[in-house]
């Protein structure tokens, strides 16, 4: 069988990071939610960069934390400890399964690139139909995307050729962006509609209906 693989992003592209996390710090915040999550996006960057490495689930606690301070908002620390425990509550998009299930007919094996670790992605991924061939964590490389530590070490595992390899995302500043600097087929799912210019992606969609026929026709020899 053909060595064809292809890779996402998980929370936002295949999972409703949006709606997830904002119903996870709802009881903490109640109608300052949204403002806790803008808070909170504010955060969690410098402490991915931050050194020596940390788990996804300690970035996210201390990013809440420090995102309630920054509003004025009073969170034990119990209540933040509890954050990665109700991960596993985010919805997966209902345009997901159909397409994941469509690929794996033709062929492709699927693999997640995801900043999460390992722990928090297991939760993750046990809503699922199927597992994926292949999980890559910021855990196991030690970095956060947009560094290109996740596409290397993928690359080097799963032993597929660049022509054999399509990425799909949402963030256009996490994956395509690397995608683009790896020189692999990227295919921008624009959920958010943030505006960035499509031209830097092989294909530009909305949505995972027509990722299949998106995939063949990038790929076709």
């Amino acid at each position: 069988m053909a060595n064809r693989w292809i890779t996402f992003d998980c929370f936002g592209t295949l999972v409703d990071w949006h709606m997830g996390f904002a119903n996870i710090l709802r009881p903490l915040a109640g109608e300052r939610v949204g403002e806790l999550v803008a808070a909170y996006h504010r955060f969690e960057r410098p402490l991915e960069e931050a050194r020596p490495h940390r788990l996804y689930a300690e970035v996210l606690c201390e990013g809440v934390a420090r995102a309630a301070r920054e509003i004025g908002l009073n969170v034990n620390v119990a209540t933040l400890d509890a954050l990665p425990e109700n991960w596993a509550t985010q919805p997966i998009f209902p345009d997901v399964e159909p397409a994941l299930a469509e690929l794996r007919a033709a062929g492709w094996k699927l693999a997640v690139l995801t900043n999460c670790d390992r722990a928090l992605f297991a939760q993750t991924e046990r809503g699922f139909r199927q597992p994926f061939d292949l999980v890559v964590t910021a855990e196991e490389v030690k970095d956060y995307k947009p560094s290109l530590a996740h596409f290397r070490h993928f690359w080097r595992v799963s032993g597929v050729e660049r022509r054999d390899w399509v990425h799909a995302a949402c963030s256009f500043y996490h994956d395509i962006g690397p995608a683009r600097a790896m020189d692999i087929a990227r295919i921008w799912v624009d959920r958010d509609r943030t505006g960035e210019d499509p031209a830097a992606a092989s294909a530009h969609l909305g949505s995972l209906a027509d990722l299949p026929a998106t995939v063949q026709r990038l790929t076709r020899s």
